[in-house]
């Protein structure tokens, strides 16, 4: 409500026109007229919404609400939403529609909410299989010379295996694949 007396403010003193006015505050210019008429008007309570604290105008009555809950209770109660929705239309003429009997049915705690679904594509960790992380280097360059030496896994077991060489051997490839031990250096 600050922002809308703040804009209006800016608007009586010349510094804004109402378009801009409007544009401020995200809504139409003829929005921003009916405000500014009701600010003039009544003050700061005339920006306040007519509507608040009273029901919708779209709300079911309670008769209504009151006989869906009670034909699944007493009646309906092992048929599923939908079924139950469907059985309400061709027998008692029900005219409103299924998402809104599955929501009074989930508010009154008779239904349960479905679970939420996981992502579609759920990234997951690659299975380890024989040869699968093969680390290949021929160049003579020490990559790892600062580090500790390399606990390298048995090229045969199911762990991703690591190798290094000091000079690539041309079978080295074929080896590890096959799981073979590479030739002495």
């Amino acid at each position: 409500m600050a922002r809308y007396v703040e804009a209006l403010e800016r608007y009586r003193g010349g510094r804004l026109s109402c378009v801009e006015a409007a544009e401020l505050l995200g809504i139409s210019e003829r929005h921003f007229r009916r405000l500014r008429d009701r600010y003039e008007a009544e003050g700061a309570e005339g920006l306040i919404d007519r509507r608040r604290g009273r029901a919708s105008g779209r709300r079911a009555p309670v008769d209504r609400i009151e006989f869906v809950v009670e034909q699944y209770r007493t009646r309906y109660w092992d048929f599923t939403v939908k079924h139950f929705h469907e059985a309400l239309q061709a027998e008692h003429g029900f005219v409103l529609g299924y998402t809104w009997t599955k929501t009074v049915l989930q508010s009154r705690g008779l239904v349960a909410n479905a679970p939420r679904r996981s992502a579609h594509r759920k990234k997951r960790p690659r299975r380890p299989l024989p040869g699968m992380m093969l680390f290949q280097d021929g160049s003579r360059h020490e990559w790892l010379a600062d580090q500790a030496p390399l606990d390298l896994a048995e090229p045969r077991s199911k762990s991703p295996s690591v190798q290094s060489a000091r000079q690539e051997p041309a079978n080295l490839l074929g080896c590890l694949v096959n799981g073979i031990d590479p030739p002495a250096l």
